[in-house]
């Protein structure tokens, strides 16, 4: 049975004509499996022989690194360029004033790149009188953004509501699997939320369109249904994201959703009937203001009919970083000029010459990550969420002001994987063999063929690394810092807990520390022992203060911010009979954290989840534990055997 969209009218419709199974479809979803196998299995193994274990490469996410250490090499090497803006207040007979910005001079673009150029035009321009030149008067239409697929939903939540990608999926499978409205059983809220097509049930059309012409009046509503065209690479095996029943609207639904999962439901409520509404549309005014020689622009745009801005409004994102001259050719845009006619002189109240800068591209976050992801054409909407966990759980990027930084490992494991497979590690690559795996679904490749031709170039590129690839397992990358205590330079190595710097005259120096470490300042704390300055180290069980005249010191200080450190209280008593301890965090032998008596040996008593001290409001249990998986996200549960108490986190 075949069907695009999870609806009653399509699965009855699937059910009543049944139809061979596609081998196409079949091939291409094998070829992408065994790709992925085939890549994964060969690379990672390599990457443990050269660095460490527990590393991992893939088709998709050692791209996506690149990506990011890309970035960051970009953002080191950049260097800004001055330019500078001359801003003009100017003001009619009636308000408002507005900005126009120097645009021309003799007719032609001026780009002012230093100040003693902009104190010169300064001088000049402030004694001639300003002139409106020109007034052009134009209607600005601004249709409907289409309804989301996967990577657009998992950006504008971001957006909006700051939510990680894997928060964003795990909140949108729930509204899919449905909530309990009142009925005794659950009701879908939404449709598949993975999928990359914009296209929407007809049935589903004729819905919301009957519910804007009720709710909003038929005004808004266009003559026929708006259409959207897919991206060429889109699979369409689902529709687009979109409630299952427009007129269930977010206020209706307000008690019987949890607060994040009722911001998803309106934001995809919100977008899905927007994308049927009539387009905005905005008067603008763009003028030219002569003063002498030289030429200000400025632009005025007001919303006249908001269309479907009534119910869905983008939020705006920063924008990237320009070129210097189109920085400088930026018009300023104020949302209203007053009334204004060619030959009118306007009154100057203030002109500033200001100094700008050229900034350096921003490092990506998960939602610019996900749309450079989308763009470039490369995985699936289904793996985005996997993409940055895996890189995220293995070291290879952090986050830093909610962007990722790579990490020197993730560097280190960059540089070998693109000095080795190039032709692989590449964002056109993996692109072009997505679109070869969309012509074994289409027929028109054969999957052992594809696959044989990657296998052939692939295999000889392995062994070829095997041998030449740059093994640092034993003795380790030497970096550009020097040695605190000696001098010399600092070698980055890879142990049991992780990376960490030590001075390249081990063991005549025995000074380490951890990569990016703090270094004592006047911010950071004194070492309770000595009095000297601390620095940050991480140990199996997390970052912490260590002073800085180790080994001669060994002082330490717990942090007072980021990771729990191990002991920390949970607040609930140890539940075993005769015990008076108190149930505390603590690590396992490889780091994971479990939580257990501190009274131990003396009491064995262990949890695997964060127990809280809530009573249990079923059975009057003293504390719950706070559970989180995948499917269900962070829960509530009681821990008492028989007892059913299961809730969202903060839901009650």
């Amino acid at each position: 049975m075949l069907f695009h969209e999870i609806t009653r009218r399509a699965v009855q419709e699937a059910i009543a004509h049944p139809r061979p199974i596609d081998a196409h479809l079949v091939d291409a979803q094998q070829a992408r499996r065994v790709l992925d196998r085939l890549v994964g299995y060969k690379l990672s193994p390599l990457l443990w022989d050269k660095v460490k274990r527990g590393l991992s490469a893939g088709r998709v996410q050692s791209v996506a690194l690149k990506m990011i250490c890309d970035r960051e090499a970009e953002i080191e090497a950049f260097v800004p360029e001055e330019y500078w803006h001359l801003d003009a207040l100017l003001a009619a007979d009636q308000p408002p004033s507005f900005v126009a910005r120097l645009a021309l001079r003799d007719g032609k673009k001026l780009h002012v790149r230093d100040g003693e150029t902009a104190a010169s035009i300064r001088a000049e321009v402030e004694g001639q009188p300003f002139v409106v030149g020109s007034v052009a008067r134009r209607r600005r239409q601004q249709k409907a953004p289409p309804p989301f697929v996967t990577a657009k939903l998992q950006q504008a939540a971001a957006g909006r509501y700051r939510f990680a990608v894997r928060k964003t999926m795990q909140l949108a499978q729930r509204l899919y699997e449905g909530v309990d409205l009142g009925g005794g059983e659950r009701v879908g809220l939404i449709t598949y939320m993975r999928t990359d097509s914009v296209r929407v049930a007809p049935d589903a059309l004729e819905a919301v369109r009957g519910f804007i012409a009720g709710a909003f009046g038929p005004e808004l509503l266009p003559e026929k249904p708006n259409y959207f065209k897919n991206r060429s690479e889109a699979q369409d095996a689902h529709e687009a994201i979109r409630p299952s029943d427009p007129t269930r609207t977010p206020e209706s639904l307000a008690s019987h959703l949890e607060p994040d999962a009722l911001k998803l439901y309106t934001l995809i409520w919100q977008r899905f009937v927007a994308s049927q509404m009539r387009p905005a549309q905005f008067d603008v005014t763009d003028i030219v203001v002569k003063a002498g020689r030289y030429s200000f622009k400025a632009r005025g745009e007001v919303e006249v009919e908001p269309g479907y801005l009534r119910v869905y409004r983008e939020e705006e994102e920063a924008p990237p970083p320009r070129k210097v001259a189109d920085a400088e050719d930026e018009e300023p845009t104020t949302r209203k000029l007053p009334p204004l006619a060619e030959g009118q002189v306007l009154r100057l109240e203030k002109l500033d010459a200001l100094q700008k800068f050229t900034q350096p591209p921003p490092r990506y976050t998960e939602s610019t990550l996900v749309k450079a992801l989308e763009e470039n054409g490369i995985g699936r909407p289904s793996t985005y969420a996997q993409i940055i966990s895996v890189i995220s759980d293995r070291d290879y990027v952090s986050k830093e002001k909610g962007a990722f930084a790579p990490s020197e490992l993730g560097k280190l494991v960059n540089r070998l994987l693109v000095g080795s497979f190039a032709d692989l590690i590449n964002e056109r690559y993996t692109a072009r063999m997505e679109e070869e795996l969309d012509a074994v679904a289409e027929g028109k490749e054969d999957w052992r063929q594809t696959l044989g031709r990657f296998w052939g170039a692939f295999q000889a590129d392995l062994a070829k690394a095997g041998s030449e690839m740059q093994s640092v397992k034993r003795q380790g990358v030497e970096t550009s810092e020097r040695c605190p205590t000696c001098g010399s330079p600092m070698i980055l190595r890879f142990g049991r807990f992780g990376e960490y710097l030590a001075c390249s005259r081990y063991p005549e120096c025995r000074t380490t520390r951890e990569p990016g470490a703090v270094q004592p300042s006047e911010e950071t704390p004194v070492c309770p022992e000595c009095g000297a300055g601390m620095i940050q180290k991480r140990s199996r069980f997390g970052p912490f203060w260590a002073c800085s005249r180790y080994p001669e010191c060994k002082g330490t200080r717990r942090l007072t911010k980021g990771p729990q450190s191990p002991n920390t209280p949970s607040g609930v008593r140890c539940p075993q009979d005769g015990c008076d301890g108190e149930v505390v965090e603590k690590r396992s032998r490889r780091g994971k954290p479990f939580w257990g008596c501190n009274r131990y040996p003396k009491c064995t008593f262990t949890l695997n989840a964060r127990p809280l001290p809530r009573p249990c409001p079923t059975c009057g249990a003293v504390f719950v534990l706070e559970k989180k998986t995948v499917r269900r996200g962070t829960e509530w549960v009681c821990a008492t055997e028989g007892c059913t108490y299961r809730v969202p986190a903060e839901s009650d």
